[in-house]
């Protein structure tokens, strides 16, 4: 009887180490990608309606949360005074949004949404921020406090980066925790 032969497995590939840079590099991708894929459904979305991306953030941004003044405006969809006051003259322009002088203070003009404006969006089956946020809404507490403190260090150390290689530039602060 002739022995029977030990069959010998083929070595495995040889696998890189996993390294911390291999790790930024991956992170990076996944935030272009988050980043690009928001603007493409936004763009989507509001090409539908025929609206431009920040037109359609401002439609939904008043649609649930009603009247608003240019300043709070502003911070809700976190751009400059001066960026809202162009989109929402096109907006007006088109009939879309109105502007009407405070009540309480006439020296605030709050933006409200037109009958045109209301009807739109209703027709704007969801706000492409929503789709993130239910994302993180299925993260236990525990990771939505450990990824908040990771992206509030992030956002400090990109600022702190930016103040100190480009200069003062007006960056509007994120509301959250601390580093």
């Amino acid at each position: 009887m002739r022995p029977v032969a030990k069959r010998v497995r083929p070595a495995a590939p040889l696998r890189r180490p996993r390294t911390h840079s291999n790790d930024v590099d991956e992170i990076l991708k996944i935030l272009v990608f988050l980043y690009t894929e928001n603007r493409r459904f936004t763009k989507q979305l509001a090409a539908r309606a025929s609206l431009t991306g920040p037109q359609l953030t401002v439609v939904k941004m008043l649609e649930s949360m009603g009247d608003l003044s240019l300043s709070e405006l502003s911070d809700a969809i976190r751009a400059q005074n001066s960026t809202v006051t162009g989109i929402v003259d096109r907006m007006e322009r088109e009939g879309i949004v109105e502007r009407a002088r405070s009540t309480e203070d006439r020296r605030v003009v709050r933006i409200h949404l037109t009958e045109k404006g209301l009807k739109l969006a209703a027709e704007i089956p969801i706000e492409p921020i929503t789709i993130f946020r239910a994302a993180l809404e299925s993260l236990s507490p525990t990771e939505a406090r450990e990824l908040l403190k990771m992206v509030n260090k992030i956002s400090s150390r990109v600022r702190a980066a930016i103040l100190r290689d480009i200069g003062d530039l007006p960056i509007r602060a994120v509301d959250g925790g601390s580093e």
